[in-house]
């Protein structure tokens, strides 16, 4: 599968943004789908993820209350709804699928598509 993102920009903080996942492929409701985030010297944290049927979702601590994932499967499309935005929340967001396990992961490792990043901006 390929992951397209889209959706980054800037925002002051408490902002909102909404960050979409297109994914190619006929069978994207097999996938579980997540997003992460990076800064430059960190690692890539988790965010949020779905499993493939949309009814599991699992928020990071530090996103819980504010970001909110879901899917269209008749879309193959992923979307990640960001409310009330603060500038720690500023990072390179990356949309990730596993065809290898059917619920959510935490840990990057066990995904193995990932698109190409957008970058989020937020100022205070």
């Amino acid at each position: 599968v390929q992951l397209q993102a889209s959706g980054g920009g800037s925002v002051q903080a408490g902002g909102s943004l909404r960050l979409v996942c297109a994914a190619s492929g006929r069978t994207f409701s097999n996938y579980a789908m997540a997003w992460f985030r990076q800064v430059p010297g960190k690692e890539r944290g988790f965010v949020a993820g779905i499993n493939g049927n949309g009814r599991s979702k699992k928020v990071g601590d530090n996103v819980n209350g504010r970001f909110t994932i879901s899917r269209d499967n008749a879309k193959n499309t992923v979307y990640l709804q960001m409310n009330g935005l603060k500038p720690e929340d500023t990072a390179v967001y990356y949309c990730a699928a596993t065809d290898r396990y059917t619920s959510v992961q935490y840990r990057d490792i066990f995904y193995n598509y990932w698109g190409q990043g957008t970058l989020v901006t937020v100022s205070s």
